[in-house]
């Protein structure tokens, strides 16, 4: 283990040794041999037990729903004004699933294998033997909830590939999987409020965590039509918040996306883990002035039919169409010829990086390269590229002005996923008893780096086969026994806390809005923490971070009270949340002294400029503990140790 050093800047204390709680003997095996130790609630005492759900994408809505059919009282909590608007919208390419229909030699075990070293093992291999054991179980439950499925001509459901495998596992509807994924889960939720089995709470947002006696017992929520804070108590809470990646400002993600939910819950005690893995999408739209407000995702699937390549001449002036196809750099059919386009993401967006910072970039701006389908149109026809992506190429014209039946659309790396977040053990629940993590809140399955199409299912997978499981063997210990009182001290201190901070925030009295903070400090980010990071980058963004959040306690305007609708406040929340986040991301990115996956240390890397891991002291999860955000902050790290015995450690290659 790489423990503090003298050269390193970093006060760190050493935690423990922390254990996932998984079942011994043949990973393959280990999902049914759970399952079959879990204690059970019987249907009759089902009803004696509350459970809160935080988020309504599919990890939420599934573990809703699931959970409601059981017979459990669940209430469910959006911020939107409707479940259907969650971010799982928003993913376009598809859903793996390891069913073997195509003959093109897929397997479970291939799955694991792809899945593993996708993420440069720094995952769970049991849990990814889950992942795959599940996933033609989504498929089949997801076509049953209505989902749209391409199909073949005999009426099968249609595949193709995504990135980092060489077969064809990806099930999509089009460019719009992720919306018909979410459609058919909102409305499986639906049915369970209409027959009364669920509560849902729309335009509420979580603000705090409540924990007494070392447990989750409940969550304090916002309205954000009235400005009322609120308690909810529970026997256990799911947070299915989604990710952190809107803390770059400029992301893929949908500008209410934010980490503010998980930040609370670590405030509280939770661990975060490996904080610091985030994957930069390689076809986002680039930025073309600076105040675009976010960049747009174009799927990955594209990568299919699309070629990606630069001008062979840096600072090539030339219209693409002008260019001939031997001054054209096929960068990454070059430098990876057994996968070419379809290389992982944080493969190709490093390559398309390097070469736009060689100066062969593209564009306004020069910060691009083109994805084109000009092969693939003269190959296939219009019309067939038209039934694959026409969505997305209409998205991608009305975003930028260009047709990219004409010419190659621009694409770049772009803050999208994040691999880190809470810590949960084999049974999804968090370093708080009682607390359980589902969906890309927590930092499951994807290692150092994810696969393409593995973010729809592994939410599913967490929400209809994973939390009904897991979250009842943790109730059977608790029967007897009552939520919360609203009246209870440490609710009503939880409570209290909420208020004064929202009255913190509203009392700082500065001249500058929340957005200006979260804008620089995107700019921190990117710069410092990027696609690449090295030390002195990281120690330069720590050191930023702080000024700047000092700057936000003493400089912020919030115009409005807290008694009413004031999204200014809501911002206000959740940027404080990155400010503090954004550090622990930069210490985890600082401390960790390798490169595995989207976490590319400059200074630790092969000859010929790939990731250069050591899993002598790094094949493990780092785990944070932090505290005293009201001064300067402390951080601990606890640590897991990864093991791997059907996928061996080796080097990830995909030439």
């Amino acid at each position: 283990m790489n423990e503090k050093t003298e050269s390193s800047p970093l006060d760190i204390e050493v935690g423990t040794t922390l254990s996932a709680h998984s079942p011994d003997g043949d990973p393959a095996t280990a999902w049914q041999r759970a399952k079959d130790s879990y204690r059970l609630v019987s249907a009759l005492n089902r009803r004696k037990f509350s459970i809160v759900v935080i988020g309504t994408g599919l990890a939420g809505a599934g573990a809703a729903a699931a959970l409601a059919d059981l017979g459990y009282q669940v209430t469910a909590v959006t911020y939107h004004d409707a479940p259907r608007r969650a971010h799982s919208v928003a993913a376009q390419g598809g859903i793996n699933a390891a069913r073997g229909r195509k003959v093109d030699n897929d397997s479970l075990g291939r799955f694991v294998k792809d899945t593993v070293k996708g993420g440069d093992y720094r995952g769970r291999e049991r849990e990814v033997f889950r992942l795959a054991e599940e996933s033609a179980r989504v498929i089949d439950h997801m076509n049953a909830l209505g989902a749209p499925f391409a199909r073949e001509y005999g009426g099968s459901l249609d595949t193709r590939s995504f990135g980092g495998v060489q077969v064809s596992r990806t099930y999509y509807t089009r460019g719009q999987t992720g919306q018909q994924l979410q459609i058919a889960g909102a409305a499986a939720l639906g049915q369970q409020v209409a027959r009364g089995a669920l509560r849902l709470l729309v335009r509420h947002e979580m603000v705090d965590l409540i924990v007494k006696d070392g447990r989750a017992q409940g969550v304090i929520v916002r309205n954000l039509l009235t400005g009322e804070l609120q308690p909810i108590t529970a026997h256990a809470v799911v947070l299915a918040t989604g990710g952190y990646g809107n803390i770059y400002y400029h992301s893929t993600l949908a500008k209410n996306s934010n980490a503010s939910a998980s930040w609370r819950a670590h405030r509280r005690g939770a661990y975060l883990a490996m904080p610091s893995f985030i994957q930069f999408h390689p076809t986002a739209l680039p930025i073309s002035t600076h105040w675009q407000s976010k960049s747009i995702l174009m799927s990955e699937s594209l990568r299919n039919d699309g070629r990606i390549w630069v001008p062979k001449t840096a600072g090539d002036t030339r219209e693409p169409n002008d260019i001939p196809e031997d001054e054209r750099d096929y960068y990454l059919e070059r430098r990876y010829p057994a996968f070419g386009n379809l290389t992982p993401r944080d493969v190709a967006s490093r390559a398309a990086r390097e070469r736009i910072d060689a100066g062969h970039g593209v564009g306004p701006l020069k910060n691009s390269v083109y994805l084109d389908f000009r092969d693939a149109l003269q190959r296939y026809g219009k019309e067939t590229i038209s039934a694959r992506y026409g969505n997305l190429f209409h998205m991608y014209e009305d975003a930028t002005g260009e047709n990219p039946y004409e010419v190659p659309m621009r694409i770049a790396p772009g803050a999208h996923f994040t691999m880190g977040g809470l810590w949960a053990d084999y049974q999804l629940m968090t370093s708080i008893p009682g607390l359980f993590v589902a969906g890309e809140a927590g930092s499951s399955y994807h290692g150092a780096n994810r696969l393409g199409a593995n973010s729809l299912l592994s939410a599913c997978v967490d929400g209809w086969f994973t939390i009904p499981f897991t979250v009842p063997n943790y109730l059977a210990d608790h029967l007897g026994t009552e939520p919360l009182h609203e009246d209870d001290e440490v609710v009503q201190k939880t409570l209290n806390d909420a208020y004064e901070r929202f009255d913190r925030l509203l009392n700082i009295g500065g001249t500058k809005p929340p957005r200006s903070f979260h804008r620089a400090l995107g700019e921190i980010l990117y710069r410092g923490c990027g696609v690449s990071r090295d030390r002195e980058g990281l120690t330069d963004a720590i050191a930023q971070i702080r000024t700047l959040r000092e700057n936000f306690y003493q400089d912020l305007r919030i115009a409005g009270s807290a008694s009413r609708i004031n999204q200014e406040l809501e911002y206000a929340g959740r940027v404080e949340d990155y400010l503090q986040l954004a550090e622990v991301m930069c210490v985890d990115a600082l401390d960790r002294k390798e490169s595995c996956g989207a976490h590319f240390r400059m200074e630790y890397q092969h000859d010929d400029g790939e990731a250069k891991r050591d899993d002598e002291n790094w094949a493990l999860i780092s785990a944070w503990q932090t505290g005293n955000w009201e001064g300067t902050a402390s951080f601990t790290r606890h640590v897991e140790p990864l093991e791997f015995a059907a996928v061996p450690l080796q080097v990830r290659d995909y030439r």
